[in-house]
């Protein structure tokens, strides 16, 4: 009976040992097959941009094929739903950015938790904007803009995107920041509303820093501030909005990497280690900096750290202001 123990307690072990090599194993093969990166929005934007710079290189470093497919609507909503959803094991990735965080509060019907049910692989690129006014206004500071706003509340118009984009967003985060009241007029897309506030029907408006500083150049809009906490390489001579009394109006745009949580450890370090390297490269740096792009990895405990400060100040903003979209 004794030997017939000591032969099953063998047998179970050499088992658990087994299991625990075959796990081992599979984990440090990691990649065996292809991976996919979900971009939630159309192609041509940013995080699209940064998801197709990073792919080919990323699929270089691991051996394996890396292929980016688009999955938009919803502002980011369906495309990052699916990848929470998907399995944990490193072969799907999610293209993120902090409009997650706006868009899940923003939407009644949300099947997922951007805190919760992903894990921070590393940030990619920040995109600043730059807070303009159409020469027409006589706005050519932001204590312009607060003037004439407190003296006619509500005969200011700002436009964006849409509604729940990041240039909506940054101005109610400006509005609640300053106490001010401008109305807001949300358009289909960037074309007609950047034409708009060219043409001088909208007021004042967010925009990409890089796009803005161009028009500026031309005399086409006045730059006010920049929502940067410092001052942006493209825009030396515009000041933050620190710089002009108006406090914890931080609204970079940026992106980053996630995957579904319970990802193993050793696999999201590993990606980690990949992107990093491939966010250092000069030509990438070089190319997401033509788009207005700053490349920037980070490691997953300080993306953490991130998402966990901005979800609640964005959620904040949303409840305060009401702001809904379906």
């Amino acid at each position: 009976m004794k030997r017939f123990h000591r032969r099953s307690w063998m047998a179970m072990a050499g088992l658990f040992l087994g299991g625990m090599s075959l796990g081992a194993l599979a984990q440090s093969a990691y990649p065996s097959q292809s991976i996919k990166i979900v971009v939630p929005f159309t192609p041509g934007t940013g995080m699209d941009t940064i998801a197709r710079v990073v792919a080919p290189r990323l699929a270089e470093r691991l051996g394996q094929a890396v292929v980016v497919q688009n999955q938009p609507g919803a502002s980011g909503n369906i495309g990052a739903d699916a990848v929470a959803k998907s399995a944990p094991d490193g072969y799907t990735i999610l293209m993120g950015a902090n409009t997650m965080l706006m868009a899940s509060q923003m939407y009644k019907s949300v099947n997922f938790d951007p805190v919760k049910d992903f894990s921070a692989v590393s940030m990619a690129a920040y995109g600043s904007l730059m807070l303009v006014a159409n020469p027409k206004t006589g706005i050519k500071s932001v204590a312009d803009l607060v003037s004439q706003v407190k003296a006619k509340p509500g005969s200011i118009s700002f436009g964006s995107p849409g509604v729940g984009t990041p240039h909506h967003m940054a101005m109610e985060l400006f509005k609640l920041e300053s106490n001010t009241f401008l109305l807001h007029v949300p358009y289909r897309g960037t074309a007609g509303y950047t034409q708009d506030l060219l043409g001088g029907e909208l007021n004042v408006g967010f925009l990409p820093v890089h796009i803005a500083q161009g028009f500026v150049k031309n005399g086409r809009l006045n730059a006010l501030a920049v929502g940067s906490p410092k001052r942006h390489p493209v825009a030396p001579d515009v000041p933050t909005f620190e710089e002009v009394g108006v406090k914890r109006i931080d609204v970079d745009l940026w992106y980053a990497f996630f995957v579904p949580s319970k990802t193993p450890t050793a696999i999201v370090t590993r990606l980690n280690t990949e992107m990093a390297a491939i966010l250092r490269l000069p030509e990438v740096k070089d190319l997401l900096g033509k788009a207005g792009l700053d490349a920037v990895a980070s490691t997953p405990a300080e993306l953490t750290a991130i998402v966990a400060k901005d979800y609640p100040r964005w959620g904040a903003v949303i409840r305060t202001k009401q702001i809904s979209a379906e």
